[in-house]
């Protein structure tokens, strides 16, 4: 395979992946107008809550078991051990079978110590919900990170879709029917609001669960149409090797635990966060409604948003590990730096014009998507932590690019530090300048820069790459600048002529797409040949020659 269609084809795999990751996250954003309509700031509290903690039992059970699956197949499909890949498969079902189900018994004895050291105990309803989901999940993780490391991200793609969608309509209709009942709960108890808010996010926790099941079911069906294939394909082996199971385990182990560790302070921070921000705004003497309010704010309406740009880094990152462990696997180093550099890049391309037009358009973009609300308070955070979308994606992607070189410790020790040291930011800027939900916005900025700069320098440590600043980071970031500039003005126009938000903001943002477009072709910051590797790159280039932007 030659370096340049290695490069493009986990761009696109990458592409599949992201565009089903942001489907999925515009399918999460719809139903979460009507589920906030129903459950309210409080609910969404609960809702978040329960979500934290059920996502940290997640991570530390199965969420580095697709990654770990992913870079196995991978290896052993490169060094065309096919029998071997299946025994990969075989165990690591029965491994994550394991872990799923002592983090299910885990949530089911400790939920309520969970939801008291939160200091949210009416979100003890939505976690019990989620209980079976975590086991469903990381029989779910194995599956994707199987078909990923053989180099096809549609069938995660498609299960993501179908998950949402499922997590959609039943999150919408169980949180409406649960309000409801948690109302006439809460007559009879003396706590209707509370009840009928902690009812309504259980809910909408069932829709995860749903959707997780709907998943599994497609993936299975997808893994039983491969068999057929790969049964014919193992025979033409000439010496077919095969490890032991024991052999396996011990791979699969050795390799899931530095992830783990590395996953699980990168994506515990959230939850260390939440627990600090409410002790310390309780003691403070902030009312217990007050901070809930903020919570789910920030939760279900600023992550909401910042969480779909990101998403894109995700994918990435998935995506590329298999190919740079393969390539890494048989010492092609040249080939390993190109794909660091082609994945870094395009993840720039896009992080950057979508943090400044989040923060330049954030409250149109929140009314937009009926996420906005009375006291302004989200659009203010989105303005204030838009940056984050640019460290955040950087950093995520730069976990999975050391994962995928070996360097499994270096994510674990970088996402350590980052981790003590915003704790340290999100405390001075909450006792000595009393910012409350605001400081643990700029603390969790803090944390993603922290971990970019940590993963570049190991980057650089262990394989030599050296990252290109001008095109990378200084042409997209004026480039968007310049973008910023004009998206603003020609909203101020569109609202003055139209007095229609909808139009003006989806006006503002299809223009400043192609503004950003035609000032990075004018400032030399893509190349054609860089421009056809990215996926339908032919018809990109094809509009900026009919543009007389290339010659």
């Amino acid at each position: 395979m030659s370096k340049k269609k290695s490069s493009t084809g986990f761009l696109v795999q990458g592409s599949i992946l992201a565009m089903a990751s942001i489907i999925s996250r515009i399918i999460g954003l719809i139903y979460r107008i009507p589920l906030i309509g129903i459950i309210g700031d409080v609910g969404m509290d609960y809702y978040a809550t329960a979500f934290e903690i059920y996502n940290n039992l997640l991570i530390i059970s199965s969420y580095s078991i697709p990654l770990a699956v992913s870079k196995l197949v991978s290896a052993d499909i490169s060094k065309g051990r096919r029998k071997n890949v299946y025994r990969i498969l075989k165990a690591s079902l029965l491994f994550a079978t394991i872990t799923g189900g002592i983090a299910a018994l885990t949530l089911l004895f400790g939920a309520e110590a969970f939801t008291t050291a939160m200091k949210t105990p009416y979100s003890i309803f939505a976690v019990r919900v989620l209980i079976p989901t975590l086991l469903i999940v990381a029989i779910l993780g194995v599956l994707r990170g199987f078909f990923q490391g053989l180099g096809s991200m549609m069938p995660s793609a498609v299960s993501q879709i179908l998950e949402q969608i499922a997590n959609a309509i039943v999150s919408v209709w169980a949180a409406y029917v649960l309000y409801k009942y948690g109302m006439k709960v809460g007559a009879v108890l003396g706590n209707q609001e509370n009840y009928a808010a902690a009812y309504g996010a259980a809910g909408g926790t069932l829709g995860t669960g749903v959707g997780a099941l709907v998943a599994l079911l497609f993936s299975f069906f997808v893994l039983f149409a491969y068999v057929h294939v790969y049964k014919r394909q193992v025979r033409r082996e000439a010496l077919p090797k095969v490890d032991t199971y024991s052999h396996i385990f011990r791979i699969l182990v050795a390799t899931i635990i530095p992830v783990l560790l590395s996953t699980t302070i990168y994506n515990c921070n959230t939850l260390i966060d939440m627990a600090v921000f409410k002790n310390i705004a309780n003691s403070q003497g902030y009312s217990a409604t007050q901070i809930s309010v903020w919570n789910g704010v920030y939760t279900g309406r600023y992550k909401t948003l910042i969480n779909v740009p990101i998403s894109i880094a995700s994918a990435l990152a998935a995506s590329s590990v298999p190919a740079l462990t393969a390539a890494f696997t048989k010492k092609k180093m040249n080939e390993v730096h190109l794909q660091l550099n082609s994945a870094i890049r395009f993840i720039m391309l896009i992080a950057m014009p979508c943090a400044v037009g989040m923060g330049i358009l954030a409250a149109p973009i929140l009314q937009l998507v009926h996420l906005s609300d009375e006291s302004g308070i989200a659009a203010i955070m989105l303005q204030y932590g838009a940056v984050s979308i640019i460290f955040f994606s950087l950093s995520t992607l730069s976990n999975g690019l050391l994962q995928g070189i070996n360097r499994m410790k270096e994510p674990v020790k970088n996402a350590a530090i980052a981790l003590v040291l915003h704790l340290v930011v999100l405390v001075v800027l909450m006792y000595g300048f009393r910012l409350n939900i605001y400081a643990v916005i700029f603390a969790n900025a803090a944390f993603g820069l922290i971990m970019s700069l940590l993963n570049a320098y190991s980057l650089h440590k262990y394989v030599g790459y050296k990252q290109e600043f001008i095109k990378t980071f200084l042409i997209p970031l004026l480039s968007s600048a310049v973008m910023g500039g004009a998206v603003w003005g020609v909203y101020q126009l569109m609202i003055y002529i139209f007095r229609n938000n909808t139009i003006a903001t989806i006006i503002s943002i299809l223009l400043g797409a192609l503004i950003y477009f035609i000032i990075m072709l004018l400032l030399k910051g893509i190349t054609e040949q860089e421009l056809r590797r990215l996926p339908k790159g032919h018809l990109l280039v094809k509009a900026a020659k009919s543009m007389h932007l290339m010659k």
